[in-house]
């Protein structure tokens, strides 16, 4: 029986980051913990992830959600005074889709720029 070359080469653990920044974004969005939840909760789901657990926290005008999905974590920090938030998508498996998460968040937020940066987080031990 032959295997397959894709198998061969293929890591034994797939992870996935995308993170980065979000400038120019919608300030009342940015203040509102319910909005930032729903968002976050949203992602998941574009990201073909599974969501285990979402904690929020209201931290002066800004919010700080981090989800716990199967496949490991999203997290949005936010600042509304300065229309800013950092949004951090880290996800195992080749199910998963964290690029559609990000820009999912960045759209939600209506950010008008971000940065987006991606790390292969794989191993083959």
């Amino acid at each position: 029986m032959m295997i397959g070359v894709k198998a061969l080469d293929s890591p034994k653990v797939i992870g996935k980051q995308v993170y980065g920044s979000l400038y120019d974004c919608d300030a009342e969005a940015l203040r509102d913990e319910d909005v930032i939840r729903d968002i976050v909760i949203k992602a998941v789901s574009e990201g073909n992830m599974t969501l285990l657990d979402i904690k929020g926290w209201k931290i002066g005008e800004g919010v700080s959600i981090v989800a716990i999905i199967l496949e490991s974590h999203i997290t949005i920090h936010t600042w509304p005074e300065y229309n800013f938030a950092t949004v951090d998508v880290y996800s195992c498996g080749a199910h998963t889709d964290p690029v559609a998460a990000f820009k999912y968040i960045v759209t939600r937020l209506n950010a008008k720029r971000f940065s987006m940066n991606e790390t292969d987080r794989s191993s083959d031990f």
